[in-house]
């Protein structure tokens, strides 16, 4: 615990082998400040494409609307009838010659692979159905 006392002796100090670092600190300081007070306001809004207040006519004839469904097993049936993926695919290609095209609904088991709803899917897709919908979702909600 000594102190560092210099000599009376009068001779050259001995150079500071230390860097002041408080006006590179005060430089900094400045700088972040600057830095805040530019940024801009952050802006949380969503813009979302809300519709007008004009009532739209409703459709003049309701949509045909065919129904798939597919059993826990991988069964389909087609508006009741079952079928098998030939006559279910002759049956798409049906559907999407029409016009207007019918709206196609598929409801799947509970049970059913993933693998057989989405063959269903694909066919739907490959034969030209646009207007395909899911029903029957509350069955997979978790109580």
């Amino acid at each position: 615990m000594g102190m560092n006392i210099s000599s009376g002796s009068g001779g050259d100090p001995e150079p500071m082998m230390e860097m002041n670092m408080t006006p590179m600190i005060d430089v900094m300081l400045v700088l972040i400040i600057m830095f805040i007070t530019t940024l801009p306001i952050a802006n949380h809004a969503v813009n979302l494409n809300m519709p007008n207040n004009t009532p739209t006519a409703p459709p003049p004839v309701p949509p045909v609307v065919m129904k798939i469904d597919v059993d826990f097993d991988g069964t389909m049936t087609w508006n009741g009838e079952v079928v098998n993926r030939t006559q279910l695919e002759a049956k798409l290609s049906e559907a999407a010659a029409m016009n207007p095209q019918p709206e196609v609904h598929l409801q799947p088991n509970r049970l059913v692979s993933y693998k057989s709803v989405a063959a269903v899917m694909a066919a739907a897709q490959t034969r030209g159905i646009t207007k395909l919908g899911m029903i029957g979702n509350e069955q997979f909600l978790k109580n």
